[in-house]
């Protein structure tokens, strides 16, 4: 392939700035073409895109060919490219940690000794990274298997097993409570959340009226800190809060385990066991200064569903609604694993 001697300087100046090891190495296969670049945490990858095709080039190559990885398995080599379209330069960060990825990997690796799993084209580093970017960053499943050199079933089989895999490995409902209450939690915050999807207006039973917007809802219980103890799974936007937690037995346990239970105007009559904030207008002092003092204690637990939408991919779901709840269970999983650091 035949570079223009301003795309290569061009070119080598991005790579200087990249810390790639030898710029010059690579010029002549990233001029004249559309480039975008990656750069994460844990790894970088830039993927070379063309009007024929696509290349990827990962890690850092040395001049005899051999790559250092970054972190484990994550780093592969070149794929191919091809000539076309005029340079494009994105960079981009995935904030996670070393540790996560290695977790992740480490399932990968697990679960494919298990199941007796032959080669696949992606190592258990790669795939976890695959996972990574799609949950962290929401990027599509096409965008993703052009990065990693991959088709977009086999991305989607990818993400769908790794999925699964982590979601099982979300505490259940009791043992969640009663390890809150050994780590000496005197109450637990519920909480709804409503998760977007990108459905239509027939879909009437997804339509929430409170957000106007189609979502899926889901209960969460967190710590007095925030931190996320328990996912439930999904139903209809439409579903109050209320009917939603009894619909998952989730007043009473807290309760049964020891421990108190806040929650917003949005769960008033749910029983003596669970605490509300007083509600109406012109409530008297008294009455003002408990909502206060109730509100300082029970809005450090709503960071909880903050951290869940951290993950972009929750924002808005682009895939089936009834997945949100593996997906939201699975990604409990992983924000566990990054502040336990």
């Amino acid at each position: 392939m035949k570079a223009c001697p301003a795309a290569r300087i061009h070119a080598d100046q991005w790579l200087q700035a990249a810390h790639w090891p030898e710029p010059g190495l690579q010029t002549s296969m990233i001029a004249s073409t559309g480039l975008f670049a990656y750069r994460s945490t844990v790894s970088l990858f830039i993927l070379i895109l063309g009007r024929g095709g696509y290349g990827l080039v990962t890690g850092g190559m040395s001049a005899g060919g051999r790559t250092k990885p970054l972190v484990g398995e994550a780093i592969t080599t070149i794929v191919s490219t091809c000539p076309g379209a005029s340079m494009l330069f994105y960079r981009a960060a995935l904030p996670l940690s070393r540790q996560t990825l290695s977790y992740v990997a480490g399932i990968i690796r697990r679960h494919r000794a298990r199941s007796g799993s032959c080669w696949r084209k992606l190592n258990p580093g790669q795939q976890a990274l695959l996972v990574l970017a799609l949950l962290r960053k929401g990027e599509t499943l096409t965008q993703l298997a052009v990065g990693f050199g991959v088709g977009t079933a086999t991305a989607w089989r990818y993400v769908t097993e790794i999925v699964q895999l982590l979601a099982a490995r979300s505490p259940k409902l009791g043992p969640a409570l009663r390890a809150a209450r050994q780590a000496g939690h005197a109450f637990v915050v519920i909480d709804g959340t409503l998760i977007a999807i990108d459905r239509v207006a027939k879909d009437r039973p997804s339509c929430s009226g409170r957000h106007r917007r189609h979502g899926m809802n889901l209960q969460v219980i967190s710590s007095p800190a925030g931190d996320i103890l328990w996912v439930s799974g999904p139903l209809p936007g439409s579903v109050h809060d209320l009917t939603a937690a009894r619909i998952w037995g989730i007043l009473r346990e807290p309760a049964a385990a020891g421990l108190l239970t806040l929650t917003d105007k949005g769960y008033i009559s749910a029983g003596q066991h669970v605490l509300t904030p007083y509600r109406g207008r012109g409530k008297p002092p008294s009455q003002k200064a408990a909502s206060r003092a109730y509100a300082r204690l029970r809005s450090p637990g709503e960071r909880a569903n903050a951290q869940l939408k951290s993950w972009h991919i929750l924002r808005k779901l682009r895939c089936c609604p009834w997945k949100t709840g593996q997906l939201a269970k699975a990604i409990h999983v992983l924000q566990a694993r990054e502040t336990a650091g």
